[in-house]
Protein backbone atom coordinates (compact mmCIF):
# COMPACT_ATOMS: atom_id res chain seq x y z
CA UNK A 1 0.00 0.00 0.00
CA UNK A 2 1.00 3.57 -0.22
CA UNK A 3 1.51 6.33 2.46
CA UNK A 4 0.98 9.98 2.04
CA UNK A 5 4.04 11.21 3.90
CA UNK A 6 6.31 8.53 3.52
CA UNK A 7 6.45 9.85 0.03
CA UNK A 8 6.91 12.86 0.88
CA UNK A 9 10.07 12.44 2.84
CA UNK A 10 11.88 10.01 0.63
CA UNK A 11 14.34 11.53 -1.00
CA UNK A 12 13.97 14.83 0.33
CA UNK A 13 6.41 28.85 20.26
CA UNK A 14 6.70 31.04 24.15
CA UNK A 15 9.02 30.31 27.05
CA UNK A 16 8.81 26.36 27.99
CA UNK A 17 7.44 25.96 31.35
CA UNK A 18 5.86 23.37 33.73
CA UNK A 19 2.38 24.31 32.91
CA UNK A 20 0.52 26.00 29.69
CA UNK A 21 2.40 29.06 28.60
CA UNK A 22 0.50 32.31 28.64
CA UNK A 23 0.10 32.16 24.72
CA UNK A 24 -1.77 28.77 24.97
CA UNK A 25 -4.50 30.40 27.71
CA UNK A 26 -4.61 33.67 24.89
CA UNK A 27 -5.47 30.79 22.39
CA UNK A 28 -8.03 29.53 24.54
CA UNK A 29 -9.75 32.64 25.23
CA UNK A 30 -9.39 34.61 21.91
CA UNK A 31 -12.18 35.77 20.00
CA UNK A 32 -14.01 34.03 17.57
CA UNK A 33 -15.07 35.11 14.37
CA UNK A 34 -18.19 35.95 13.13
CA UNK A 35 -19.41 32.54 11.42
CA UNK A 36 -21.34 34.67 8.61
CA UNK A 37 -19.48 37.23 7.42
CA UNK A 38 -16.04 37.18 6.15
CA UNK A 39 -13.15 39.96 5.62
CA UNK A 40 -11.58 40.79 2.51
CA UNK A 41 -7.59 40.14 2.05
CA UNK A 42 -5.11 41.78 0.85
CA UNK A 43 -2.38 40.02 -1.58
CA UNK A 44 1.19 39.85 -1.02
CA UNK A 45 3.64 38.86 -3.91
CA UNK A 46 6.85 36.94 -2.24
CA UNK A 47 8.12 37.17 -6.25
CA UNK A 48 11.25 35.43 -7.04
CA UNK A 49 15.27 36.07 -6.78
CA UNK A 50 14.87 36.52 -10.87
CA UNK A 51 13.84 33.09 -11.41
CA UNK A 52 10.27 31.93 -12.52
CA UNK A 53 9.13 30.04 -9.59
CA UNK A 54 8.97 30.54 -6.05
CA UNK A 55 7.26 28.07 -2.91
CA UNK A 56 6.43 26.82 0.56
CA UNK A 57 7.07 23.29 1.84
CA UNK A 58 4.39 21.35 1.68
CA UNK A 59 2.53 19.21 4.77
CA UNK A 60 2.14 16.63 6.16
CA UNK A 61 4.39 17.21 8.91
CA UNK A 62 3.35 21.13 9.24
CA UNK A 63 5.92 23.65 8.42
CA UNK A 64 5.48 26.69 10.47
CA UNK A 65 5.57 29.06 7.36
CA UNK A 66 4.46 32.21 8.96
CA UNK A 67 5.59 33.54 12.68
CA UNK A 68 2.54 35.91 14.47
CA UNK A 69 4.12 38.76 13.07
CA UNK A 70 3.07 37.80 9.98
CA UNK A 71 7.09 37.02 8.95
CA UNK A 72 7.08 33.77 6.28
CA UNK A 73 9.49 31.86 5.08
CA UNK A 74 9.94 29.36 2.04
CA UNK A 75 12.45 28.97 -1.08
CA UNK A 76 12.20 31.38 -4.21
CA UNK A 77 14.48 30.69 -7.85
CA UNK A 78 17.12 32.73 -9.25
CA UNK A 79 17.37 33.00 -13.07
CA UNK A 80 20.62 30.76 -12.62
CA UNK A 81 20.14 27.10 -14.01
CA UNK A 82 21.30 24.51 -11.54
CA UNK A 83 25.05 23.11 -11.87
CA UNK A 84 24.90 19.83 -14.12
CA UNK A 85 23.43 16.99 -11.96
CA UNK A 86 20.39 16.20 -9.68
CA UNK A 87 18.43 19.21 -9.08
CA UNK A 88 17.21 20.90 -5.95
CA UNK A 89 14.04 21.77 -7.00
CA UNK A 90 11.72 20.70 -9.87
CA UNK A 91 12.17 23.38 -12.21
CA UNK A 92 16.15 23.19 -11.77
CA UNK A 93 17.31 26.61 -11.09
CA UNK A 94 19.93 27.61 -8.39
CA UNK A 95 17.64 28.60 -5.64
CA UNK A 96 17.35 30.32 -2.14
CA UNK A 97 15.36 30.16 1.22
CA UNK A 98 13.12 33.69 1.60
CA UNK A 99 12.34 35.54 4.53
CA UNK A 100 9.53 38.01 3.58
CA UNK A 101 8.98 40.68 5.57
CA UNK A 102 6.66 44.16 5.25
CA UNK A 103 6.45 43.68 2.27
CA UNK A 104 10.59 43.12 1.86
CA UNK A 105 11.57 39.38 0.58
CA UNK A 106 14.74 38.68 1.73
CA UNK A 107 17.64 36.33 0.46
CA UNK A 108 18.69 33.82 3.39
CA UNK A 109 21.43 32.46 0.92
CA UNK A 110 23.04 28.81 1.45
CA UNK A 111 26.19 27.29 2.85
CA UNK A 112 28.98 28.07 0.39
CA UNK A 113 29.60 27.24 -2.73
CA UNK A 114 27.39 26.68 -5.28
CA UNK A 115 24.01 25.66 -3.07
CA UNK A 116 20.50 26.05 -3.28
CA UNK A 117 18.44 26.15 0.25
CA UNK A 118 14.85 25.92 1.46
CA UNK A 119 13.74 27.59 4.83
CA UNK A 120 11.00 25.28 6.62
CA UNK A 121 9.76 27.10 9.74
CA UNK A 122 10.16 30.67 11.28
CA UNK A 123 9.54 31.37 15.23
CA UNK A 124 8.18 34.39 16.67
CA UNK A 125 11.74 35.24 17.76
CA UNK A 126 12.24 35.53 13.74
CA UNK A 127 15.00 32.69 13.75
CA UNK A 128 14.35 30.12 10.77
CA UNK A 129 15.65 26.74 9.53
CA UNK A 130 15.47 24.60 6.61
CA UNK A 131 18.10 23.25 4.71
CA UNK A 132 20.92 23.57 2.01
CA UNK A 133 22.76 21.96 -0.07
CA UNK A 134 26.10 21.11 0.72
CA UNK A 135 28.52 19.74 -1.82
CA UNK A 136 28.37 16.26 -2.85
CA UNK A 137 27.42 13.24 -0.74
CA UNK A 138 29.99 10.78 -2.04
CA UNK A 139 27.86 7.65 -0.84
CA UNK A 140 24.70 8.77 -2.87
CA UNK A 141 26.14 10.67 -5.89
CA UNK A 142 24.14 13.50 -5.29
CA UNK A 143 23.77 16.80 -2.96
CA UNK A 144 24.38 16.41 0.47
CA UNK A 145 21.85 17.88 2.66
CA UNK A 146 23.14 20.87 5.59
CA UNK A 147 20.95 21.45 8.54
CA UNK A 148 21.02 25.13 9.12
CA UNK A 149 19.59 27.98 11.47
CA UNK A 150 19.23 31.45 9.89
CA UNK A 151 19.69 34.42 12.86
CA UNK A 152 17.92 37.63 13.27
CA UNK A 153 20.54 38.93 12.06
CA UNK A 154 20.83 37.27 8.65
CA UNK A 155 23.69 34.96 9.81
CA UNK A 156 24.13 31.07 8.45
CA UNK A 157 25.07 28.67 10.75
CA UNK A 158 25.38 24.64 9.59
CA UNK A 159 24.44 22.69 12.36
CA UNK A 160 26.47 19.62 11.47
CA UNK A 161 25.61 15.77 11.67
CA UNK A 162 26.48 12.97 13.54
CA UNK A 163 29.33 12.14 11.53
CA UNK A 164 27.34 11.12 8.55
CA UNK A 165 26.93 13.26 5.08
CA UNK A 166 23.55 14.93 5.44
CA UNK A 167 21.05 16.66 8.02
CA UNK A 168 17.96 18.70 7.76
CA UNK A 169 17.06 21.14 10.64
CA UNK A 170 13.01 21.23 10.00
CA UNK A 171 12.12 23.56 13.49
CA UNK A 172 12.83 26.12 15.80
CA UNK A 173 11.63 27.43 19.18
CA UNK A 174 11.74 31.01 20.33
CA UNK A 175 14.55 30.55 22.83
CA UNK A 176 16.41 28.91 19.90
CA UNK A 177 15.99 24.83 19.96
CA UNK A 178 16.11 23.12 17.10
CA UNK A 179 14.93 20.08 15.77
CA UNK A 180 15.86 18.02 12.88
CA UNK A 181 17.24 14.93 11.53
CA UNK A 182 21.20 14.43 11.03
CA UNK A 183 22.95 10.90 9.89
CA UNK A 184 25.63 8.49 11.63
CA UNK A 185 28.51 6.62 9.70
CA UNK A 186 26.84 3.32 10.51
CA UNK A 187 25.32 1.90 6.79
CA UNK A 188 21.27 1.77 6.94
CA UNK A 189 19.13 0.88 3.86
CA UNK A 190 15.87 2.47 4.64
CA UNK A 191 17.51 6.07 5.32
CA UNK A 192 16.71 6.66 1.91
CA UNK A 193 13.25 5.87 1.88
CA UNK A 194 12.17 7.05 5.18
CA UNK A 195 14.28 9.91 6.24
CA UNK A 196 16.38 11.64 4.34
CA UNK A 197 18.50 11.11 1.01
CA UNK A 198 21.70 9.19 2.62
CA UNK A 199 23.42 6.01 3.38
CA UNK A 200 23.60 5.57 7.25
CA UNK A 201 21.43 5.90 10.04
CA UNK A 202 19.14 8.55 10.42
CA UNK A 203 18.50 10.34 13.74
CA UNK A 204 16.40 13.14 15.34
CA UNK A 205 18.00 15.70 16.55
CA UNK A 206 17.63 18.54 19.48
CA UNK A 207 20.46 21.70 18.61
CA UNK A 208 21.19 24.28 21.14
CA UNK A 209 23.87 27.08 20.84
CA UNK A 210 25.25 25.67 23.94
CA UNK A 211 25.32 22.45 23.75
CA UNK A 212 24.89 21.39 20.12
CA UNK A 213 23.64 18.16 18.52
CA UNK A 214 21.95 16.13 20.77
CA UNK A 215 21.31 12.69 19.58
CA UNK A 216 17.78 11.90 20.53
CA UNK A 217 18.01 8.02 19.88
CA UNK A 218 15.42 5.80 18.38
CA UNK A 219 12.63 3.71 19.77
CA UNK A 220 14.31 -0.15 19.41
CA UNK A 221 14.94 0.46 15.67
CA UNK A 222 18.01 2.02 13.19
CA UNK A 223 16.35 5.13 12.53
CA UNK A 224 14.30 8.71 13.51
CA UNK A 225 13.51 11.89 12.45
CA UNK A 226 12.24 15.06 14.39
CA UNK A 227 10.14 17.35 12.60
CA UNK A 228 8.34 19.39 15.06
CA UNK A 229 9.23 21.18 18.41
CA UNK A 230 6.91 23.69 21.08
CA UNK A 231 7.66 26.14 23.21
CA UNK A 232 8.41 23.68 26.07
CA UNK A 233 10.94 22.34 24.08
CA UNK A 234 8.98 18.83 23.79
CA UNK A 235 10.05 17.43 20.23
CA UNK A 236 7.49 15.16 17.95
CA UNK A 237 8.56 12.98 15.49
CA UNK A 238 8.86 8.83 14.42
CA UNK A 239 11.41 6.46 14.36
CA UNK A 240 11.78 2.45 14.13
CA UNK A 241 10.79 0.02 17.23
CA UNK A 242 12.59 -2.79 15.74
CA UNK A 243 14.39 -4.44 12.97
CA UNK A 244 11.83 -7.03 12.38
CA UNK A 245 10.31 -6.48 8.71
CA UNK A 246 7.02 -6.59 8.21
CA UNK A 247 4.78 -9.27 5.89
CA UNK A 248 2.19 -6.20 5.61
CA UNK A 249 4.38 -3.54 4.47
CA UNK A 250 7.94 -4.35 4.10
CA UNK A 251 9.66 -2.82 6.72
CA UNK A 252 10.09 -2.54 10.04
CA UNK A 253 7.27 -0.86 12.48
CA UNK A 254 7.52 2.63 12.63
CA UNK A 255 5.86 4.98 15.70
CA UNK A 256 5.46 8.38 16.44
CA UNK A 257 7.07 9.89 19.51
CA UNK A 258 7.36 12.55 21.51
CA UNK A 259 10.45 13.55 23.18
CA UNK A 260 11.15 15.79 26.51
CA UNK A 261 13.46 15.77 29.52
CA UNK A 262 16.08 13.39 27.74
CA UNK A 263 13.28 11.04 27.28
CA UNK A 264 11.58 9.64 23.78
CA UNK A 265 7.87 8.56 24.39
CA UNK A 266 6.44 5.59 22.27
CA UNK A 267 3.29 6.90 21.42
CA UNK A 268 2.16 3.58 20.09
CA UNK A 269 -0.30 2.72 16.89
CA UNK A 270 -4.02 2.19 16.37
CA UNK A 271 -3.07 -1.50 15.84
CA UNK A 272 -0.73 -1.24 12.80
CA UNK A 273 2.66 -0.67 12.14
CA UNK A 274 3.07 2.43 10.84
CA UNK A 275 2.51 5.39 12.78
CA UNK A 276 3.71 9.22 12.47
CA UNK A 277 3.19 12.80 14.21
CA UNK A 278 2.04 15.64 11.54
CA UNK A 279 1.62 18.45 14.34
CA UNK A 280 2.35 19.38 18.05
CA UNK A 281 1.16 22.25 20.23
CA UNK A 282 2.18 23.97 23.16
CA UNK A 283 0.04 21.80 25.55
CA UNK A 284 2.24 18.53 24.16
CA UNK A 285 -1.30 16.83 22.45
CA UNK A 286 -0.03 15.39 19.11
CA UNK A 287 -1.46 14.45 16.17
CA UNK A 288 -0.63 12.54 13.00
CA UNK A 289 -2.40 9.43 11.27
CA UNK A 290 -1.76 5.57 12.12
CA UNK A 291 -2.23 2.56 10.54
CA UNK A 292 -5.30 -0.11 12.07
CA UNK A 293 -4.67 -3.39 12.40
CA UNK A 294 -3.44 -5.26 9.17
CA UNK A 295 -1.83 -2.29 7.66
CA UNK A 296 -4.40 -2.18 5.48
CA UNK A 297 -5.52 1.47 5.86
CA UNK A 298 -4.98 4.44 8.16
CA UNK A 299 -6.87 6.49 10.55
CA UNK A 300 -6.13 10.18 12.10
CA UNK A 301 -5.00 9.89 15.70
CA UNK A 302 -4.71 12.54 18.64
CA UNK A 303 -2.40 11.68 21.79
CA UNK A 304 -2.10 13.47 24.73
CA UNK A 305 -0.71 12.18 28.09
CA UNK A 306 -4.34 11.83 29.58
CA UNK A 307 -6.07 9.50 27.05
CA UNK A 308 -3.49 8.25 25.10
CA UNK A 309 -3.58 7.61 21.20
CA UNK A 310 -7.52 8.21 19.91
CA UNK A 311 -8.57 7.13 16.90
CA UNK A 312 -10.43 10.19 15.39
CA UNK A 313 -12.59 8.10 12.75
CA UNK A 314 -14.01 9.28 9.42
CA UNK A 315 -16.15 11.18 7.50
CA UNK A 316 -17.62 7.44 6.54
CA UNK A 317 -14.84 6.06 4.05
CA UNK A 318 -11.30 3.94 5.55
CA UNK A 319 -8.91 6.20 5.65
CA UNK A 320 -7.93 9.62 7.03
CA UNK A 321 -5.22 11.56 8.70
CA UNK A 322 -5.16 14.46 11.49
CA UNK A 323 -2.94 17.56 9.54
CA UNK A 324 -2.58 20.15 12.25
CA UNK A 325 -3.39 21.48 16.04
CA UNK A 326 -3.88 24.39 17.27
CA UNK A 327 -3.32 24.83 21.51
CA UNK A 328 -7.62 24.62 21.92
CA UNK A 329 -6.96 21.38 20.79
CA UNK A 330 -8.75 21.63 17.37
CA UNK A 331 -7.71 18.96 14.94
CA UNK A 332 -8.21 19.28 11.32
CA UNK A 333 -6.76 17.03 8.59
CA UNK A 334 -9.19 15.17 5.81
CA UNK A 335 -10.61 11.98 5.87
CA UNK A 336 -12.23 9.45 2.34
CA UNK A 337 -15.90 9.75 2.57
CA UNK A 338 -18.57 6.84 2.62
CA UNK A 339 -17.62 4.45 -0.03
CA UNK A 340 -13.62 5.26 -0.37
CA UNK A 341 -11.36 2.19 0.47
CA UNK A 342 -8.79 4.28 2.38
CA UNK A 343 -5.67 4.30 0.44
CA UNK A 344 -4.21 5.83 3.17
CA UNK A 345 -2.53 8.30 -0.50
CA UNK A 346 -5.14 11.11 -0.93
CA UNK A 347 -6.23 9.32 -3.74
CA UNK A 348 -9.45 7.92 -2.67
CA UNK A 349 -12.68 10.90 -2.37
CA UNK A 350 -11.96 12.38 0.45
CA UNK A 351 -13.36 15.77 2.68
CA UNK A 352 -11.76 18.35 5.34
CA UNK A 353 -12.70 17.64 8.50
CA UNK A 354 -12.60 19.93 11.91
CA UNK A 355 -12.61 17.81 14.78
CA UNK A 356 -14.08 19.41 18.21
CA UNK A 357 -14.75 18.26 21.57
CA UNK A 358 -15.47 14.64 20.30
CA UNK A 359 -17.46 15.66 17.25
CA UNK A 360 -15.72 15.56 13.66
CA UNK A 361 -17.49 18.07 11.11
CA UNK A 362 -17.24 17.31 7.14
CA UNK A 363 -16.09 21.14 6.18
CA UNK A 364 -17.32 20.50 2.64
CA UNK A 365 -16.07 21.97 -0.26
CA UNK A 366 -15.09 25.50 -1.87
CA UNK A 367 -16.92 25.93 -5.68
CA UNK A 368 -18.29 22.30 -5.75
CA UNK A 369 -14.60 20.96 -5.91
CA UNK A 370 -15.48 17.05 -5.70
CA UNK A 371 -12.49 16.99 -2.19
CA UNK A 372 -11.11 18.73 0.01
CA UNK A 373 -8.18 19.22 2.35
CA UNK A 374 -7.68 21.24 5.48
CA UNK A 375 -4.18 21.58 6.49
CA UNK A 376 -4.48 24.28 9.12
CA UNK A 377 -6.01 26.23 12.54
CA UNK A 378 -5.41 29.41 14.09
CA UNK A 379 -6.31 30.37 17.55
CA UNK A 380 -9.75 32.21 16.32
CA UNK A 381 -10.97 29.32 14.52
CA UNK A 382 -10.33 29.92 11.09
CA UNK A 383 -9.53 27.19 8.62
CA UNK A 384 -7.11 26.98 5.62
CA UNK A 385 -6.79 24.54 2.97
CA UNK A 386 -7.38 23.38 -0.43
CA UNK A 387 -10.49 22.56 -2.56
CA UNK A 388 -9.09 19.79 -4.92
CA UNK A 389 -10.13 17.30 -8.18
CA UNK A 390 -8.94 14.72 -5.52
CA UNK A 391 -5.59 14.56 -7.75
CA UNK A 392 -4.36 17.94 -6.99
CA UNK A 393 -5.20 21.47 -5.35
CA UNK A 394 -7.27 23.59 -7.56
CA UNK A 395 -9.11 25.97 -5.16
CA UNK A 396 -7.51 27.74 -2.02
CA UNK A 397 -10.24 27.35 0.64
CA UNK A 398 -10.91 29.39 3.76
CA UNK A 399 -13.27 27.84 6.48
CA UNK A 400 -14.53 29.76 9.49
CA UNK A 401 -15.76 27.77 12.44
CA UNK A 402 -16.69 24.49 10.30
CA UNK A 403 -19.14 27.28 8.23
CA UNK A 404 -19.28 26.96 4.54
CA UNK A 405 -16.23 26.35 2.09
CA UNK A 406 -15.18 29.44 0.58
CA UNK A 407 -12.70 30.06 -2.40
CA UNK A 408 -10.15 32.56 -1.60
CA UNK A 409 -10.08 33.53 -4.78
CA UNK A 410 -12.96 35.86 -3.90
CA UNK A 411 -11.72 37.11 -1.29
CA UNK A 412 -9.02 39.43 -2.63
CA UNK A 413 -8.80 41.54 -5.04
CA UNK A 414 -9.45 41.25 -8.68
CA UNK A 415 -7.07 39.73 -10.70
CA UNK A 416 -7.22 37.84 -13.80
CA UNK A 417 -3.56 36.88 -13.78
CA UNK A 418 -3.83 34.73 -10.74
CA UNK A 419 -5.48 31.70 -9.42
CA UNK A 420 -4.83 30.68 -5.96
CA UNK A 421 -4.71 27.11 -5.70
CA UNK A 422 -3.56 26.00 -1.76
CA UNK A 423 -3.59 27.80 1.48
CA UNK A 424 -1.02 26.40 3.83
CA UNK A 425 -0.90 27.81 6.95
CA UNK A 426 -2.97 30.29 8.47
CA UNK A 427 -1.36 32.45 11.90
CA UNK A 428 -3.13 33.81 14.65
CA UNK A 429 -3.70 37.37 13.58
CA UNK A 430 -5.44 35.51 10.20
CA UNK A 431 -2.46 36.03 7.60
CA UNK A 432 -2.21 32.98 4.96
CA UNK A 433 0.84 31.77 3.56
CA UNK A 434 -0.91 30.17 -0.30
CA UNK A 435 0.04 29.29 -3.64
CA UNK A 436 -0.54 30.43 -7.02
CA UNK A 437 -0.55 29.89 -10.66
CA UNK A 438 0.25 32.81 -12.82
CA UNK A 439 -1.53 32.65 -16.08
CA UNK A 440 1.98 31.70 -17.32
CA UNK A 441 1.99 28.79 -15.24
CA UNK A 442 5.07 29.97 -13.00
CA UNK A 443 3.52 28.90 -9.06
CA UNK A 444 4.42 32.07 -6.82
CA UNK A 445 4.18 32.21 -2.87
CA UNK A 446 1.46 34.45 -1.22
CA UNK A 447 0.57 35.93 2.12
CA UNK A 448 -2.61 37.17 2.16
CA UNK A 449 -3.70 40.24 4.64
CA UNK A 450 -6.89 40.46 5.87
CA UNK A 451 -8.42 43.88 6.13
CA UNK A 452 -9.76 43.48 9.46
CA UNK A 453 -9.06 45.38 13.00
CA UNK A 454 -6.02 43.62 13.60
CA UNK A 455 -4.61 45.42 10.45
CA UNK A 456 -6.08 48.51 10.30
CA UNK A 457 -3.91 50.55 7.93
CA UNK A 458 -3.41 48.44 5.32
CA UNK A 459 -3.18 50.78 2.11
CA UNK A 460 -5.59 49.92 -0.40
CA UNK A 461 -7.90 47.01 1.86
CA UNK A 462 -11.24 46.54 1.15
CA UNK A 463 -12.71 46.50 4.53
CA UNK A 464 -16.06 46.00 4.05
CA UNK A 465 -17.27 42.76 4.73
CA UNK A 466 -18.70 39.40 3.00
CA UNK A 467 -21.72 37.40 3.82
CA UNK A 468 -20.78 33.68 3.68
CA UNK A 469 -23.25 31.94 1.73
CA UNK A 470 -22.29 34.94 -0.89
CA UNK A 471 -18.89 34.62 -0.76
CA UNK A 472 -19.58 30.44 -0.70
CA UNK A 473 -21.41 30.73 -3.78
CA UNK A 474 -19.55 33.23 -5.91
CA UNK A 475 -18.14 32.55 -9.45
CA UNK A 476 -14.14 31.18 -8.43
CA UNK A 477 -11.47 31.66 -11.47
CA UNK A 478 -10.71 28.57 -12.54
CA UNK A 479 -7.45 27.58 -12.01
CA UNK A 480 -4.85 28.14 -14.86
CA UNK A 481 -3.59 24.40 -16.28
CA UNK A 482 -0.20 24.59 -16.92
CA UNK A 483 2.72 22.34 -16.95
CA UNK A 484 4.41 24.09 -14.29
CA UNK A 485 1.92 23.63 -11.81
CA UNK A 486 1.41 19.71 -12.60
CA UNK A 487 5.22 19.53 -11.62
CA UNK A 488 4.48 20.77 -8.25
CA UNK A 489 2.28 18.19 -7.72
CA UNK A 490 4.66 15.74 -8.81
CA UNK A 491 8.52 16.21 -9.20
CA UNK A 492 7.91 18.85 -6.16
CA UNK A 493 5.28 16.88 -4.37
CA UNK A 494 6.92 16.52 -1.05
CA UNK A 495 8.17 18.71 1.76
CA UNK A 496 12.07 19.15 0.63
CA UNK A 497 10.98 19.82 -2.87
CA UNK A 498 12.85 16.77 -4.05
CA UNK A 499 12.41 15.29 -7.62
CA UNK A 500 10.69 12.04 -8.93
CA UNK A 501 8.12 11.36 -6.33
CA UNK A 502 4.43 10.78 -7.18
CA UNK A 503 2.00 13.45 -6.54
CA UNK A 504 0.89 13.09 -3.07
CA UNK A 505 -1.06 16.56 -1.95
CA UNK A 506 -4.60 16.55 -3.16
Amino acid sequence: MKFETWNRVITGTLLATLVIPSGVAAQNTAKRHHPHQYHHYQLNDVGTFGGPNSSYPLPPPGSRLLNNSGTAVGGADTSTPEPSGPCFNFDCYLSYGFKWQDGVTHNLGALAGVNSSLALWVSDSGLAVGISENGVDPLTGIFAFGAVLWGKDGSITDLGTFGGNDGIANAVNNRGQVAGVALNTIPDPYTGLFFLPGATQARAFRWTKSSGLQDLGTLGGTGSTAFLINERGQIAGWSFTNTTVNSTTGFPTIDPFLWENGKMLDLGTLGGTVGQTNSLNNRGQVVGQSNIAGDATCHPFLWDKTGGMRDLGTLGGEGGLAIFINDAGEVVGKTDVTGASGACDGSEPHRAFLWRNGVMTDLGTPDGDPCSSALGINATGLIVGAGSNCESAVHAALWDNGGPAVDLNTLIPSNPDLVLYEALYINDRGDIAALGTLSNGDIHSFVLTPCDENHSDVEGCDYSTVDAATAANSAARTNVPSTTQNLSRSRWSNRYHMRGLPSTSK
